[in-house]
């Protein structure tokens, strides 16, 4: 399990400043690119859209990637913030585990 202290990068962080800042991307020229509306790609970027298997696919057809890496980074993220959510630990540390007869 993910036991860092630090937030790990967002999805929205590793798009603008690894991909797009560095290409010299808008988010209207990557929403053309994506074949989606410029509101997907918006969203995308300030991480109020997690990205779905469809979605890192296209991601990684446009940047030239493997869509696991989309997935990973916005599975690192969920894990991180379920971890440091005091609903979600409270959730988790109710969970009992299974004995199972060897």
């Amino acid at each position: 399990m993910l036991m860092t202290k630090r937030k790990p990068a967002t999805v929205g962080e590793i798009l603008l400043e690894e991909f797009m800042q560095p290409l010299g991307l808008t988010q209207v020229a990557l929403a053309r690119a994506m074949g989606v509306p410029r509101k997907h790609v918006n969203e995308l970027c300030n991480d109020r859209r997690n990205v779905t298997a469809p979605t890192a696919l296209i991601l990684a057809r446009v940047f030239g990637n493997s869509a696991d890496f989309w997935l990973n980074v916005q599975r690192r993220s969920d894990l991180w913030a379920a971890m440091h959510s005091p609903r979600d630990r409270d959730r988790i540390k109710r969970a009992k585990p299974l004995r199972l007869a060897a």
